[in-house]
C-alpha cells in the first residue's frame, strides 16, 4: 500500500512537471525558431544530431529502470515538498499574527492549511528518503557465522554457505554496476548539453535540465566512491572466507577419502578372513563363533577410527564415554548387563552356537538348540525332548533368551566342551513275588545292547576333558538299580544317549525290556491295583439265618 501511494505521488508530480514544460514550450519554441535562423545548416544538423542522442539516451536510461535515479528523484520530491512544508508554515504563522484578515486573506489562509496537510501526508510517504536515501543499497550484505567443517556432512553445509557468498556478492556488484552506468548516463547527457548549449545559450529548457543533472552527479558521486570502497572491503571479506572453507573443504575431503580408505581395506581383509576361515575350517560351531567374533571386533574399530577422527579433544571423549557408560549402567541395566553375558558367553566358552542347553525361568524349562548368540540375546530352538513330553506339551517354538540369564538364572548345557551325550533313565515296578534280580539283568543287558556307540565316544571324550576339568567318576558303562516301593520293586536302568535324540533311544529301550519281561515266567510288573469282593442275595440270607439256628430255631 505504501508503495502503491508513492507510485501515484511520482504520477502526479510528474504530470504537474508536465503542464508546466507545456506552458513555457512555445516561448522557448519561438525563441528556437529565432536561433535556427541564424544557425548555418551544418550547425542545425549538428545540433539535431546532438538532440536526437540526447533522446536515444534518455530511451535508454528509462528503458533500464534504473533505481538510483528513481530514489534521487523520491529524494527530490521529499527535499522540495519539506521547503514548501516550511514556507507554508511560515506563511500560516504571518496570516495568524494579524487582528484582522479580509476575505481574500482568509480564503488564503485555508488554502494555505489544506495544502500544509495535504504535504504533510506526502511527507509521511517519502519519509525513508529523509536521511541517506542510498544506505540499503550501499550497505553490503550482512555476513552470518562461517560454518565450522568437522564432517563429511559438514562441506554440503560449507558448499551453500559459498554458494549465497557468491549470490549476494554478484547482487551487490549489480547495485554498483548499476550505479556506475547511471553516472555515466549523467556525464554523458551533461556534455550533450552543454554542447547544444553553444547553439542554443538562452534555451531555459537546457539550462534548467542541466542544472538538474549536475546536481544529481554532486549527489550520486560521494556515493559512488563511498560504493566503491565498500565493495572492495566487502569482496576482500568474501574472497577471504571462500579461500579459507575452500581450503577446509580440501583437508576435510582429503581425510574423508582417506578413512574410506582405511575401512574398505578393512572390509576387504574381512572377506578374504572370512572366506579363508570357511574354506579351511571345518568345525561350523568354531566357524560361527569366529565370524561372529570378527564382525564385531570390525564394527568396533570402525567406530573408534570415526571417533578419533573426527573428535579433536581425545581426552574430552574420555570423558563423556566414561559418563555414558556411567549412565548406561544404571538406566538400561539389564541392556548393559546382556552385553556383559555376551562378552562372558563368546569369551568364556560355556555355551556355543549348536549347544543344546536348558534354561529354567520362573519354574518353567526350555529345552533346544542354540541357533544364534547375538549382543542382547540367546536364540534357541525348542525340539521335542522329555521335558516337552512331560512338561510344555509344545515343541518348535524360537525361544529369546536375554544374555543376562547367564548371571541371574540356571543354564544347563547338554552338549558343552565337544560332550554330545547325557545320561537318561527308564524306570518301571515289578512285584514283591517276581524274580528282581532276572528283571534287573534283563534291563541292563539291554541297555548296554542299545547304548554300547555311545559309551564309547563318551569315554573318549572325557578323557580329553580330563585336562580341563577334575573329572572323579568316569564310568561310562549302563548302571542298574533296585529300590522297594509301595507297589513292589523299581528297578531303574540309566544308559548314555544321543544329546539331540534321546526320546528316540529311550522308545526303543523301552519297548525292548517290556517284551523281555513278558516272555519270563517269574516277573511280572506291579502298578497300583484295588481288589472288590461281591456277595449274592442269598449268601446274604443264609447268614442271617444261622443266628437262629444256633438259639434252636429249626429252618424253614
Amino acid at each position: 500500500m505504501h508503495r502503491l501511494l508513492l507510485s501515484l505521488l511520482l504520477s502526479l508530480l510528474f504530470l504537474h512537471g508536465a503542464e508546466i514544460n507545456s506552458t513555457t514550450t512555445p516561448a522557448v519554441s519561438e525563441e528556437n525558431e529565432t536561433m535556427q535562423q541564424k544557425r548555418t545548416p551544418a550547425q542545425q544538423e549538428h545540433l539535431n544530431s546532438l538532440s536526437q542522442r540526447l533522446s536515444l539516451l534518455d530511451k535508454e536510461s528509462e528503458s533500464g529502470g534504473n533505481v538510483w535515479t528513481k530514489i534521487y528523484s523520491s529524494y527530490k520530491t521529499y527535499r522540495e515538498l519539506k521547503n514548501r512544508q516550511e514556507w507554508l508554515v511560515a506563511e500560516i504563522f504571518k496570516l495568524k499574527k494579524k487582528k484582522h484578515l479580509s476575505p481574500e486573506e482568509q480564503k488564503q489562509l485555508e488554502a494555505y492549511r489544506q495544502e500544509r496537510q495535504t504535504n504533510l501526508g506526502k511527507l509521511q510517504l517519502l519519509e525513508e528518503f529523509q536521511k541517506d536515501p542510498f544506505k540499503k543499497l550501499l550497505e553490503p550484505p550482512k555476513i552470518s557465522e562461517p560454518p565450522k567443517i568437522g564432517n563429511p556432512f559438514s562441506i554440503i553445509a560449507a558448499i551453500s554457505y559459498i554458494k549465497k557468498l557468491k549470490s549476494d556478492l554478484q547482487v551487490y556488484e549489480e547495485n554498483f554496476q548499476s550505479l556506475d552506468s547511471t553516472l555515466r548516463y549523467l556525464k554523458e547527457e551533461r556534455t550533450l548539453i552543454k554542447e547544444m548549449l553553444r547553439y542554443q545559450p538562452k534555451s531555459r529548457e537546457l539550462r534548467k535540465r542541466l542544472k538538474m543533472i549536475v546536481q544529481e552527479i554532486e549527489t550520486l558521486q560521494p556515493t559512488y566512491e563511498i560504493f566503491k570502497t565498500t565493495k572492495e572491503v566487502y569482496q576482500k571479506k568474501v574472497e577471504e572466507i571462500r579461500l579459507k572453507l575452500n581450503e577446509e573443504i580440501k583437508r576435510e575431503a582429503e581425510k574423508a577419502a582417506t578413512i574410506g580408505v582405511i575401512i574398505v581395506l578393512l572390509f576387504v581383509l574381512l572377506l578374504i578372513f572370512k572366506h579363508l576361515i570357511r574354506k579351511y575350517m571345518s568345525d561350523k560351531e568354531s566357524f560361527y563363533t569366529i565370524n561372529k567374533v570378527s564382525n564385531f571386533l570390525f564394527i568396533t574399530i570402525l567406530v573408534l577410527i570415526v571417533l578419533f577422527a573426527y573428535i579433536e579433544n581425545v581426552n574430552y571423549m574420555v570423558t563423556i564415554l566414561g559418563f555414558a557408560s556411567a549412565g548406561i549402567a544404571i538406566a538400561m541395566k539389564d541392556w548393559f548387563m546382556s552385553l556383559m553375558g555376551w562378552f562372558v558367553i563368546v569369551l568364556g566358552g560355556s555355551i556355543h552356537v549348536g549347544d543344546r542347553i536348558k534354561v529354567v525361568r520362573n519354574g518353567t524349562e526350555y529345552v533346544g538348540d542354540v541357533v544364534d548368540i547375538s549382543l542382547l540375546r540367546l536364540t534357541i530352538q525348542e525340539d521335542i525332548t522329555l521335558t516337552t513330553y512331560m512338561h510344555n506339551r509344545r515343541a518348535g517354538r524360537m525361544i529369546f533368551v536375554p544374555n543376562n540369564y547367564v548371571f541371574t538364572d540356571m543354564i544347563a548345557n547338554y552338549s558343552h566342551a565337544g560332550l554330545k551325550t547325557v545320561w537318561d533313565g527308564i524306570d518301571f515296578t515289578i512285584t514283591f513275588d517276581s524274580d528282581s534280580t532276572k528283571a534287573t539283568h534283563i534291563a541292563k543287558e539291554v541297555a548296554k545292547k542299545y547304548s554300547k556307540g555311545y559309551t564309547d565316544i563318551t569315554r573318549k571324550q572325557l578323557n580329553k576333558l580330563r585336562s580341563s576339568y577334575h573329572l572323579k567318576n568316569t564310568n561310562v558303562e549302563p548302571r542298574v538299580f533296585s529300590f522297594i516301593e509301595p507297589y513292589g520293586v523299581r528297578v531303574s536302568v540309566w544308559y548314555l544317549t544321543n544329546a539331540f535324540a534321546t526320546l528316540t533311544l529311550r522308545s526303543t529301550i523301552s519297548q525292548e525290556i517290556l517284551e523281555r519281561i513278558r516272555e519270563e515266567e517269574g516277573i511280572d510288573l506291579a502298578y497300583p491295583t484295588q481288589s472288590l469282593y461281591l456277595e449274592t442275595s442269598a449268601s446274604v440270607t443264609a447268614r442271617s439265618a444261622s443266628p437262629a439256628a444256633e438259639k434252636g430255631g429249626e429252618p424253614a
